[in-house]
């Protein structure tokens, strides 16, 4: 019997050092999400998550943690993750290890970093901007060599592709701040640039698959952090395009995911019914609310569960982690009535709290007013304060490119539009933090066929309306230059390269010599309108004044603390004369002579205008 359970006892040492050394042999780290944090937070508490190979089956221990206090381990269903919760109350910058260990023997050291914080202050966008949407990847390709990545499940590059990636980067974004300088804007949105390491359509970088990285065809995380400082010296802001909503199926959270309850309906593709207003809709059925909000867009972007408090804490980190590390001055938040409500309220209470004044503005494609408004942070007429400080006038949008390819009437035709829009505007929490636009990556171009391309006086209204009207205004790529697209033939048809995007195009729109004369009539007019904005309190801040349109003629104005800009614009095919000019708009006209912006001549202000067919005149009686 002795022999017998001295042999069993060897048997089981025996077992438990092979165990022990398997276990040794197979530890791999993979990732650490965030890799550093800061102390001096506002929020001291941090959660890590570590992945990597059968972390879970290890007990955890800090070592050399000097007042950090570790408050939580979650081991979850998936042994590869462990997420720890830490307080840094009291804790210094330092260097401290993350250990793994099986009894006393330790099998893994992960080394984690405490930076301290930089105390910078930004400033983040307003109304006092213009925002200059782009796609990378379609926008300057200022570093070939990285076109195709090793390693990455997407490879080559094919310029004349649809869907494929055509080359675009940050070092050639870098390379044309100057003409963005020029051309008069102030802040840049690119479409997301973190990690979409997808195995085909990864160009347009809805599909994240690392929130802690960008992605390598548009340079490294060095590259990403020299660029946004790049733009800040030449005065730009960057607002960074990111996505809670869902992610790329290729991201390691899904395809070795912690455990199915991260992404909605158990980690199980259902598709979402797409009707945002089921989510404000009074009348909503549990049902609607729940299949909107939880379906996932498509099966390659399953969609991420809030209310597990892993998930949140995860994403409201890695938002964090951008604005502290590459300091980025706003953030552009997808898909946003698709978020969970009460998820997306702390996520705003807890980046306001750690940078207050720091500018979100949501993606709210509701083709109703109110239903737009209802998102907006202190909304008068919601049940509940969803905390957003700014949301998208997407009905304004559709307003802006239609209204000037109909007669323009006195009552609901033409200009008419844009007065009845503005008079809803008491549904907004605040008008001047709504963002407006004449289109986007997803919506067909403001030109949508060569035909409307030709009538640039369709441009010159809108435009002028855009950069003028109370908000932000922002503009897509190749607007200025007319670029034509129209979804009616895919998304790929609003996406095109900007011409001088590739080395070798034939031509290269970011000089006045590469682009032809119709181009040209586009760029000078925007340019005019944007370099003029920029020193005009009234239109970045003033009230709006306006009237009703009378004989097809809009005046709108903006006016502060005695400074005012006028707009008056002709909505008809025709000559038209105001006898009473004076008399009628006397109120937006404070002075004798003014300087009229599209022709840069100081003129004085008579008794009666004549304006050519769908002129538009600009006054400003500050100067």
């Amino acid at each position: 019997m002795r022999r017998l359970i001295f042999a069993i006892a060897v048997l089981l040492m025996t077992l438990n050092q092979s165990t022990f050394a398997a276990k040794k042999a197979s530890v791999e780290v993979k990732h650490v999400h965030p890799e550093f944090w800061w102390t001096g937070m506002n929020n001291t508490d941090l959660q890590i998550l570590i992945y990597g190979t059968n972390l879970g089956a290890y007990d955890v221990e800090l070592e050399n943690a000097q007042d950090v206090e570790l408050k939580e381990i979650v081991k979850p269903d998936n042994k590869n993750y462990v997420i720890l919760y830490l307080s840094l109350k009291n804790a210094k910058p330092h260097t401290f290890n993350v250990l793994l260990k099986n009894g006393k023997k330790v099998v893994k050291k992960v080394p984690y970093e405490l930076k301290q914080r930089d105390g910078r202050r930004f400033r983040s966008f307003d109304s006092s901007d213009v925002v200059y949407l782009l796609m990378p990847d379609r926008f300057a390709n200022g570093d070939p060599k990285n076109d195709c990545v090793a390693g990455m499940k997407e490879q080559g590059c094919d310029p004349k592709g649809q869907k494929t990636r055509h080359g675009g980067d940050l070092a050639g974004l870098e390379q044309r701040l100057d003409y963005l300088s020029d051309l008069g804007v102030t802040a840049i949105w690119t479409t997301p640039i973190l990690e979409n390491n997808m195995p085909k359509e990864s160009f347009h970088g809805y599909a994240i698959t690392n929130f802690y990285k960008t992605d390598a065809r548009y340079g490294t995380m060095d590259e990403t952090k020299r660029f946004i400082e790049a733009a800040h010296a030449k005065g730009f802001k960057y607002i960074l395009d990111i996505v809670f909503n869902h992610c790329g199926s290729e991201n390691f959270l899904f395809a070795d995911r912690p455990s199915d309850d991260w992404f909605h309906y158990n980690s199980k593709f259902v598709p979402t019914s797409y009707r945002t207003t089921a989510i404000n809709d009074p009348y909503s059925t549990k049902s609607g609310y729940e299949n909107t909000a939880d379906g996932w867009f498509v099966q390659t972007m399953p969609d991420f569960n809030h209310q597990n408090r892993l998930v949140m804490d995860y994403l409201i980190q890695a938002s964090i982690w951008w604005i502290e590390w590459m300091h980025i001055d706003g953030i552009r938040q997808d898909t946003y009535p698709y978020n969970d409500y009460d998820q997306m309220v702390r996520w705003c209470k807890a980046i306001e709290a750690e940078y207050p004044g720091f500018n979100i503005v949501g993606e709210t494609w509701i083709n109703n007013i109110v239903g737009c408004a209802y998102w907006q942070k202190d909304c008068k007429f919601s049940p509940r304060n969803s905390h957003l400080p700014s949301v998208m006038d997407f009905p304004l949008m559709y307003d802006l490119n239609y209204f000037a390819d109909e007669p323009t009437n006195d009552w609901d035709k033409g200009l008419a539009r844009i007065y009845e829009h503005l008079t809803q505007d008491m549904v907004f929490a605040n008008p001047l933090n709504v963002m407006i636009m004449l289109g986007n990556h997803d919506t067909s171009r403001f030109t949508r066929t060569e035909e409307l391309q030709a009538k640039t006086y369709r441009y010159k209204q809108a435009f002028t309306l855009l950069a003028t009207l109370r908000g932000i205004p922002q503009m897509y790529y190749g607007d200025e230059i007319g670029m034509v697209g129209n979804t009616s033939n895919g998304d790929w048809a609003v996406r095109r390269d900007f011409p001088g995007c590739q080395p070798g195009d034939e031509q290269n729109a970011f000089t006045a010599e590469g682009r032809t004369a119709l181009q040209n009539e586009y760029f000078n007019f925007t340019r005019t309108l944007l370099q003029w904005r920029k020193g005009c309190k009234a239109v970045c801040y003033g009230d709006t004044r306006q009237f009703h349109v009378n004989n097809g003629v809009y005046v709108m104005a903006r006016v502060l603390n005695g400074e005012v800009a006028t707009v008056v614009i002709n909505g008809n095919d025709s000559e038209v004369t105001v006898a009473d000019f004076t008399n009628r708009y006397g109120e937006v006209l404070p002075k004798a002579s003014a300087y009229e912006v599209i022709s840069g001549k100081n003129v004085a202000i008579e008794s009666s205008i004549t304006l050519a067919p769908h002129e538009v005149k600009v006054f400003d009686f500050s100067k």
